[in-house]
């Protein structure tokens, strides 16, 4: 088309999103400034024609997938924001539109092109007895080659399509799309979509409501898939793409993830980047603290630790991975004949969703922001939701779950809130553990939820440095002793900073504390709709329904197998026995005759295959045996071949025998399936499940002291004759004389109604218990089982008050008598020893700190230091998030 009168400005990704966006934010962005410089526009103006602007049209052309529709509809949003005038006048907003597929045949002679997926989808539907038709996927505008964009250029009338602006609805549309004012209309707008909707893109002019209707919709659908997941197997699409690569190869030796990445790519009809599936990939096979409870894939390498909240996993390429020891035990192949497969230009791929043993979308969690929602799922103790299910099986009523983290060893504890809806979900409390060694040093061993190593590291470094010039820093040194797995701080800090941090609470001083809430569970339920969830019962509830009507299938398909297998052993030993009694003649005959005798006598047509037990064994074995259940049950053709294809010494008298005992074991098989219930086999699963998840703990138990073991003998081991003092990088020893501090009591109150004054704060007071003073455990024994990262909010501790004036005492009352501040609090508190003997005879009993606080200082998480929060608390409506 020529530079003389077309002028191109390549777009760096996606355009802000100006509707909500703060001055600020507009003037400091790029791609805007860029925009309104190279056209001449005017904040303010009100254009009635296009001679003051230096272009008379604003042409936009983006790939043809979902994400191109976002950056046609950001642009829009933006020239709608700040120049209506422009949007509403005829012929100045256009786009260019290329094919995402193109549909071929007779060497190229046949062309049909698609602008949109589902519009192809219906073309497939319609035409699907037509063979010979070659299909290629365009995921962007770089997969054209330079004679397919001279011939989109060349036809340039009929690629470009104006935008129209009909009547003041297109306005209103386009302002809720894209503005947080309009939550709940957008939300009904996605609830509204009908599957098959899509863009005619003949005609040559497209008003702005259709494009919002039924070209903008398919993007935020397809974003709401790819960020919430569905109820039943707990995936989100590409995390179902690669466990049915996993399962479709069998991947029980070791694979790169780069290279299993190109696998799924290929073998799944992936139309994204690599690099996001493999990052998809580490994800599912990560272990640390605050990950997966459950880790489908093995993780062959660094795949990341809490240290840093998996972001220091190594390269896709250094790394490998398989299947992981519980993944077959969680979807058991079995199930896999009885899924709805997907077919992608010709190609099985992965089914709709899979049914594990257990709802996924419990033991791991999910995490996800989509448009219109977001969801936020605690992760829980496979054991508990394996209970529920088993009550829901027997009929009885399921008992509350409180989250579990594999390896945590702080407190996660439920909320109380008086007067709360049951349908807003719960709170719960999550603390780390912090130990008080003497009256200047602590020791922290477990971190919340998602705080990870290096931003607490973080943290406290900033409460070295002091609020103030003047003032002294809140903490004067902190030592590391902490492994990949394990938390160990010990700091240092002023002793009037310790009790200061004591009477504000020592763990909100030092931001111990978290919460997690189950107000925002929302995931794709068993009919494909967005569904919020209270309570995690409600997510066992629905997805047991779906379940045992699928164990019921299984059943009859079991069924199905028995007796055609009993039928096929009848049909032999018939046909024996009728060969060697003579009253079948079989040599020098046609086949066709041979067939005509064999239907005349009643024999059945069957497939030639059958799998036996020895041979579906050999398949399990056989990892490169890519035979989907969808293609090699396609394949199969019924005739006597299993017959005919017998080799002679099957008529001997052995072989009779040998397949008439079968026939008798295959009828006691099917009379055992035949009284068989569903439910018994679904309880035979759980329990296998189970046992593995017991043999999976103590295998990593075993690994976490053989490594403790290691480590104990690097530090102890090394140096002529044993060391008469202590290295200054060893970790110190278990904790023998010290102060435990339990977390505080959290009590939350439900909201006041309008007009009238809240309750005053009342203060929790926890007294020990006497049987909690008797042992407290020690630091490597908390540390010997395997114990969640964001932005770090330092910790701005007041300098403390002077105190006042009073009777001086001796060093010891002052640490044995509580200050006035501390009369509130119910604790007991023992005085540092720094005898040795004292300290040994100190280990035999330990007092545990019962630290109490306001009732809700805790339940609110002040701490933005946690970016990558595990909940969110605020309403429904404020889950939203923008496009």
């Amino acid at each position: 088309v020529g530079r003389d009168r077309y002028g191109v400005f390549p777009l760096r990704g996606k355009l802000l999103n100006v509707r909500d966006a703060s001055t600020q934010q507009v003037m400091n962005n790029a791609e805007i400034t860029y925009l309104k410089q190279i056209l001449g526009l005017q904040h303010g103006k009100k254009y009635e024609d296009t001679k003051s602007l230096r272009y008379g049209h604003l042409m936009i052309m983006t790939d043809q997938d979902h994400d191109g529709s976002h950056i046609k509809g950001l642009v829009i949003n933006f020239m709608h924001h700040f120049f209506p005038s422009l949007v509403k006048m005829p012929g100045f907003m256009v786009e260019f539109v290329t094919p995402i597929v193109k549909a071929t045949r007779n060497n190229g002679k046949d062309v049909k092109v698609f602008y949109t997926l589902p519009e192809y989808e219906s073309w497939k539907e319609a035409s699907a007895n037509e063979k010979g038709w070659k299909i290629k996927y365009y995921k962007g505008l770089g997969t054209s080659t330079a004679k397919e964009a001279k011939e989109y250029f060349a036809d340039l009338q009929k690629n470009s399509k104006d935008f129209t602006y009909t009547c003041d609805e297109d306005g209103k549309l386009i302002e809720m799309v894209f503005s947080k004012k309009h939550v709940d209309d957008r939300k009904r707008w996605l609830n509204s979509f009908q599957p098959g909707t899509f863009l005619d893109h003949n005609c040559s002019e497209i008003p702005y409501k259709d494009f919002i209707n039924k070209e903008l919709i398919l993007f935020s659908r397809a974003d709401l898939e790819r960020s919430i997941p569905c109820i039943l197997d707990g995936f989100k699409p590409g995390q179902r793409k690669i466990m049915y690569c996993g399962f479709k190869r069998n991947l029980k030796s070791d694979i790169k993830v780069a290279q299993f990445a190109g696998y799924v790519s290929e073998h799944s009809a992936y139309h994204h980047g690599e690099q996001s599936l493999a990052s998809t990939i580490v994800g599912l096979a990560q272990d640390y603290v605050g990950s997966n409870n459950v880790n489908l894939l093995f993780p062959s390498g660094q795949f990341g630790t809490r240290l840093q909240g998996g972001k220091d996993s190594a390269s896709p390429r250094y790394i490998y991975t398989r299947l992981g020891p519980l993944a077959r035990y969680l979807f058991r192949e079995e199930d896999d004949r009885l899924l709805n497969y997907l077919d992608e230009d010709g190609q099985s791929i992965e089914p709709e969703w899979y049914l594990p043993v257990l709802p996924l979308v419990l033991l791991n969690g999910a995490d996800g922001i989509g448009t219109g929602w977001s969801t936020s799922i605690p992760n829980y103790n496979p054991k508990d939701v394996a209970a529920n299910v088993k009550r829901y099986i027997s009929g009885m009523p399921m008992e509350s779950m409180v989250p579990w983290y594999k390896g945590f060893e702080g407190e996660i504890s439920r909320v109380i809130t008086k007067g709360a809806s049951a349908d807003k979900g719960e709170s719960f409390s999550v603390s780390g553990i912090i130990n008080i060694i003497d009256e200047k040093t602590i020791e922290i061993v477990e971190l919340p939820l998602r705080k990870w190593t290096q931003d607490y590291k973080d943290f406290l470094e900033a409460l070295m440095k002091p609020v103030k010039k003047e003032q002294q820093p809140f903490i004067t040194d902190y030592k590391e002793y902490h492994t990949d797995t394990s938390v160990h701080f010990v700091v240092t800090l002023p002793e009037k900073n310790l009790e200061l941090a004591q009477k504000q609470g020592i763990y909100k001083t030092f931001k111990l504390l978290t919460t997690i809430s189950t107000s925002n569970m929302h995931l794709f339920s068993s009919e494909g709709l967005i569904k919020r969830y209270t309570a995690p019962e409600e997510i066992i509830e629905e997805f047991c329904d779906k379940r045992l009507e699928f164990y019921q299938k299984r059943k009859d398909c079991m069924l199905q197998d028995e007796e055609e297998q009993m039928k096929r052993l009848d049909n032999k030993v018939r046909f024996i026995l009728m060969v060697v009694n003579g009253e079948l003649v079989i040599s020098n005959r046609k086949k066709a005759d041979i067939e005509s005798d064999l239907d005349n006598l009643g024999f059945d047509r069957l497939t030639k295959g059958g799998k036996s037990k020895a041979s579906k064994q050999n398949q399990e074995n056989d990892e490169d045996d890519e035979a989907s259940p969808k293609s090699s049950k396609a394949g199969a053709k019924v005739s006597y071949d299993y017959l005919l294809s017998m080799p002679l010494w099957s008529l001997s008298l052995e072989k009779v025998q040998d397949l008439q005992n079968e026939y008798d074991q295959k009828k006691e098989a099917v009379q055992k399936i035949r009284g068989t219930k569903p439910t018994d086999m679904w309880l035979d699963d759980i329990e296998q499940l189970e046992e593995n998840l017991d043999v999976v703990a103590a295998e990593e138990k075993k690994l976490q002291e053989e490594l403790a073991e290691q480590q104990q003998r690097a530090k102890g081991g090394k140096g002529k004759g044993k060391a008469k003092g202590k290295s200054a990088k060893a970790a110190p020893k278990k904790l023998a004389v010290g102060v435990k501090v339990a977390p505080p009591v959290i009590e939350a109150k439900a909201p006041s109604k309008r007009g009238k004054a809240a309750a005053p704060k009342k203060r929790i007071t926890q007294v020990d218990s006497d049987s909690e003073d008797d042992f407290m455990p020690s630091l490597m024994e908390r540390l010997a089982s395997r114990s969640g990262a964001g932005d770090i909010d330092v910790a701005k501790v007041p300098a403390a008050k002077a105190p006042a004036k009073r009777k001086q005492m001796s060093k010891k009352e002052s640490l044995d008598s509580p200050s006035p501040q501390q009369k509130t609090k119910t604790v007991r508190r023992v005085s540092p020893v720094k005898k040795k003997t004292a300290r040994a005879a100190a280990k035999k009993k330990s007092i545990v700190l019962s630290e109490t606080e306001e009732s809700d200082s805790e339940f609110e998480n002040d701490s933005e230091f946690d970016s990558d929060a595990l909940c969110d608390d605020e309403s429904e409506s404020d889950s939203d998030f923008e496009m």
